[in-house]
């Protein structure tokens, strides 16, 4: 793992107080934050455009899968809040994730644009869901799939679980970037995740950035548990 600060903060949280008190206990030089469904839902554009002020590099997980023009709309309103990275889902195919593309990369001139990045097979995914959709094949399989339509669409990287990092590594090189969710510390219950690995073992698998929630949001001194883990992360990249 090459890239600095590693680590984005899920900001999973029920309400827009929650989420101040937490920020106050961070800092812009050690993570990233990722605002999803629930909370801009909650509060809407404003609070995105305020941790940005405040210096925070937010990656605006909404997940977008629509229509080619929809999501090209939604990308462009996203570019212009100041987001470091939005996504998409690489299942709702090539011309929309063109299209997605070619909106950020026609938005906010003279700024640098958004990164953008596809979702795969969401963390909660088991084989057993894959079928009950209707999806053939396995897990991996239809990861690498999705993946390769991101690439080849031009997308800046893919979402994907930590479990599969290492052979999409092996077949995307730098710089198309994985970004891993699913991230749970050594010992400690997976949640609602299914496919979920340690910090270690995401980026030893070539991982390049690791969305942490409840880790870090429902840690008593959530500053120290991410210094703590940016810590051994630079251990690893010095061995």
């Amino acid at each position: 793992m090459k890239q600095n600060q590693p680590v984005i903060v899920a900001l999973d949280l029920p309400n827009e107080l929650a989420v101040r008190q937490l920020v106050e206990r961070l800092d812009p030089a050690l993570c990233r934050l990722k605002v999803g469904k629930e909370l801009f839902t909650a509060t809407g554009p404003a609070l995105v455009k305020d941790l940005v002020r405040q210096g925070y590099q937010v990656f605006l997980d909404l997940k977008f899968h629509d229509i080619p023009n929809t999501v090209a709309g939604a990308c462009r309103v996203a570019a212009d809040l100041g987001v470091w990275m939005v996504d998409v889902h690489a299942a709702g195919g090539p011309a929309m994730l063109e299209a997605a593309r070619l909106a950020l990369e026609g938005s906010r001139a003279g700024q640098q644009r958004p990164l953008l990045v596809a979702i795969t097979v969401l963390t909660s995914f088991n084989q057993e869901t894959l079928h009950a959709i209707g999806v053939q094949g396995d897990v991996p399989a239809a990861v690498l799939r999705l993946a390769g339509l991101a690439q080849a669409a031009g997308l800046d990287g893919v979402v994907c679980s930590a479990a599969e990092a290492k052979v999409l590594r092996a077949r995307f090189a730098p710089p198309f970037l994985l970004v891993t969710p699913g991230i749970r510390l050594p010992g400690a219950a997976p949640d609602d995740q299914v496919r979920i690995v340690t910090p270690r073992a995401a980026c030893a698998s070539g991982a390049d950035f690791l969305v942490i929630g409840r880790p870090i949001t429902g840690s008593a001194d959530p500053r120290a548990t991410l210094q703590q883990i940016n810590a051994e992360l630079q251990e690893l990249n010095a061995s």
